[in-house]
């Protein structure tokens, strides 16, 4: 059975299924206005997540076709995977911040042979041995999710309201997760009346109890340092500042105290810090960095794509301390190796 979730004051819910996904599925929003409803994200492109997006659509009172509009809050395949579909049944417009629609058009028009080779570029460089790197240069067999995202044809402009008429949603530019991550802040009175300012569809940026992912900004063609990390803590004070009365996350459930949970993830990115600052006593590359992290699980566990993952979450993490100047890169070290100043 699809699960849909009323939440008052013209906004539902319906849980998405992600699969083979520890996260489970995600919570696409459906929004009503005036001219109709819009949705915020959309769900992973899979037959069965197709098949429960229409279900809870019709639960609702409505169909794929009769969509108004789509928000995506970042371009992540579970949450942008389904726009395309969407917008063929309906016709709707699909709107993301001008930084993730940058990178659609990278992923679209990238060859995966591209990827694969950047990627065995940026594992040699942080230290990695040759088996995590060895089946990258093989990509005949591998493939990609999300190869062809569907290309927005909005803009999310951040601190605007968007085109929804009868309604006041307005853009707050959330940088971490991705370049261009958005929270939507529906400027409006709580309808069980919760103290607070409005609610905040908060995407991947604000969840109730994980801590998302925040690793490196991915760009073949640009050699740009981003501090990703740095973003993401500027961009989770910017959110607890607007207090809103209830959290609308994509996944999990809702919450209320945003505030609270903001000095949550901001403690744990400052205690995690400081954690590696220990183990920068000696110089590590960033593999050795991630090996030596705390994680969900022992390293010996964590399967070979998540590995990646870590490893890009620990080079964001060092990026931070390095632009802190808590940290700097060995000299003549190969591949290079850092270490606590």
């Amino acid at each position: 059975m699809t699960q849909v979730t009323d939440h008052g004051g013209g906004v539902r819910s319906l849980r998405v299924p992600i699969p083979d996904n520890p996260l489970g599925h995600t919570l696409v929003y459906v929004v009503d206005t005036d001219r109709g409803p819009v949705l915020i994200d959309t769900g992973w492109d899979d037959p069965e997540s197709w098949d429960t997006l229409a279900e809870g659509l019709t639960a609702c009172g409505t169909s794929a076709a009769g969509i108004h509009g789509v928000v995506i809050t970042h371009h992540h395949p579970d949450h942008h995977g389904l726009s395309g579909r969407v917008r063929e049944a309906s016709g709707a417009w699909i709107a993301m911040h001008a930084a993730d629609t940058a990178v659609v058009r990278r992923t679209r028009e990238a060859r995966p042979e591209r990827w694969f080779a950047y990627m065995a570029a940026k594992l040699t460089a942080a230290g990695a041995p040759e088996e995590h790197i060895a089946p990258l240069r093989q990509p005949r067999h591998r493939t990609l999710p999300g190869l062809s995202p569907a290309l927005p044809d909005r803009d999310i402009v951040p601190g605007e309201l968007l085109a929804l008429p009868g309604r006041r949603l307005r853009a707050i530019w959330t940088p971490g997760h991705t370049p261009g991550h958005v929270c939507l802040h529906l400027e409006e009175d709580h309808p069980a009346r919760l103290p607070g300012r409005g609610r905040l569809f908060s995407g991947d940026h604000l969840l109730p109890e994980i801590t998302p992912h925040i690793g490196l900004y991915e760009d073949p063609e640009d050699t740009t340092v981003t501090d990703p990390l740095g973003d993401y803590l500027d961009s989770l004070e910017r959110v607890g500042r607007l207090a809103p009365a209830e959290v609308l996350p994509a996944h999990q459930h809702p919450f209320s105290d945003a505030a609270a949970r903001v000095r949550e993830l901001l403690a744990h990115h400052e205690s995690r810090l400081t954690d590696l600052l220990v183990l920068l006593a000696e110089p590590l590359t960033p593999w050795q960095l991630a090996e030596r992290m705390e994680w969900n699980r022992p390293w010996a566990e964590i399967p070979y794509g998540s590995r990646t993952i870590a490893v890009s979450e620990a080079e964001a993490h060092l990026r931070r301390l390095l632009k802190l100047g808590r940290a700097e890169a060995v000299p003549g070290s190969e591949p290079v190796t850092y270490v606590a100043v």
